[in-house]
């Protein structure tokens, strides 16, 4: 697969909260950075950090509205949408991610923490 479809792969294995297919994907070294949260190191962390948000949605759509690839770097723009109950917490989210040899080796996003927390509050 090339960088672009790797990526894609990854997004639709977490919306079909399959985290088995999607770390099949990652390289067992990968560094998945939140920006504005910390930043886990390996194919366990990263795994834990998705765990949480999985077991918490009933339902994960991810929205890419842009995406862009040079060499192994791919670059979105998205919406990552996790819903629980009738309540959907929607995240405008920028993303870059590199690709060596078919596995993610980096994940970065970009994403505004207060606003995700005052959906999670109720209050956004």
């Amino acid at each position: 697969m090339s960088p672009d479809e790797t990526v894609t792969a990854f997004i639709e294995a977490i919306e079909a909260k399959d985290l088995d297919a999607a770390m099949a994907l990652a390289a067992d070294d990968i560094e998945y950075d939140n920006v504005p949260m910390d930043t886990a190191h390996g194919a366990a962390a990263t795994r834990a950090l998705l765990e949480s948000f999985v077991a918490m949605s009933e339902e994960i759509a991810w929205e890419v509205h842009h995406q862009v690839t040079a060499g192994d770097v791919v670059m979105n723009e998205r919406t990552d949408r996790f819903r629980s109950g009738d309540r959907w917490l929607e995240i405008p989210v920028a993303g870059v991610w590199r690709v060596e040899d078919g596995r993610i080796t980096l994940w970065r996003d970009y994403f505004d923490l207060q606003g995700m927390m005052q959906q999670m509050s109720g209050e956004g």
